[in-house]
């Protein structure tokens, strides 16, 4: 009778410490994710609320700018998530072995862009790619890569890319670092002895140091799929999604749905479908790289 009076009053505490970030998710992230999920089937304005079933969803497939932000958020992922991956794991083994101050230089040089707010790396960007006045086009300019100035940002052809490059520049910090941690958690008597073993380099970091680096690779690839996915400042601060809507993403065009144009249910239908889109791509990438991973 005592041992239950004990585990009820550890319970009791245990929830009563519990209750303050319960009521948090519940408030702040499991009921406006449940609204979003509701609301998505009613036409929902400012003016309007009235239930109109699926018609929303069929509406989001007809919208030819729905598709071609859902195509230009793709490219950003597949032209970002791959390269943050590899880049990250390239730099942090190069430096890895480097002397203490030369290793935390170059995860300063690289983490920079990740803790510096989005406004002023923006500003920095857009003197860059200046068309008129920009460093960007000076250099090629000098170097006879182009005859005349770019307008990078205003151009539909490159200012995607454009867009990429700078999602590159702030997503490979937190990579580096975490590879780098990863490293260092090797059993190195393992490397030792399979090097006096006669493996090449490469074949120590295939057989040795990548299945150690698996997990976080894992991570990295999920979260930098979902930032990419998620990508908004960028895009707001830089172009509005123009020229033509060659830069609008999902976020972009969900935001000036819900916020501009006041269309909050057809908003939260991309939300819905964005979400579904995140979990299942999220999904696939445990599968493949998950079956491998060992804790």
């Amino acid at each position: 009778m005592r041992v239950n009076k004990i585990r009820m009053r550890e319970t009791v505490v245990s929830y009563t410490f519990l209750a303050p970030i319960l009521v948090f998710f519940t408030v702040f992230v499991l009921a406006p994710m449940m609204m979003g999920l509701v609301t998505s089937f009613f036409r929902y304005t400012m003016t309007e609320f009235t239930f109109i079933g699926l018609d929303n969803y069929i509406r989001m497939f007809n919208d030819e700018v729905f598709i071609k932000s859902l195509i230009n958020t793709v490219i950003i992922v597949i032209g970002s998530v791959p390269v943050v991956v590899f880049f990250s794991l390239f730099v942090a083994a190069r430096t890895y072995n480097k002397n203490v101050i030369t290793r935390s230089f170059y995860r300063f040089v690289f983490f920079l862009p990740v803790v510096t707010g989005s406004v002023a790396v923006t500003v920095v960007w857009k003197w860059i790619y200046d068309p008129l006045s920009g460093i960007l086009n000076f250099v090629l300019k000098s170097g006879g890569i182009i005859d005349q100035n770019i307008s990078w940002l205003g151009d539909k052809q490159w200012a995607l890319w454009a867009i990429i490059i700078i999602l590159l520049t702030t997503s490979v910090g937190q990579p580096i670092i975490l590879y780098i941690a990863a490293l260092g958690n090797i059993d190195n008597s393992l490397v030792e002895a399979a090097r006096v073993d006669g493996a090449t380099e490469t074949q120590v970091f295939w057989n040795i140091k990548w299945p150690a680096l698996l997990p976080t690779t894992l991570y990295i690839a999920v979260i930098t799929t979902i930032n990419s996915f998620q990508c908004f400042a960028l895009i707001q601060l830089l172009t509005s999604g123009g020229p033509n809507y060659s830069t609008s993403t999902l976020m972009y065009y969900l935001y000036e749905k819900a916020f501009k144009l006041s269309e909050y249910g057809y908003a939260n239908t991309m939300g819905v479908f964005l979400a579904v889109l995140i979990a299942l791509i999220s999904f696939a990438q445990f599968k493949i790289l998950g079956d491998d991973v060992k804790y």
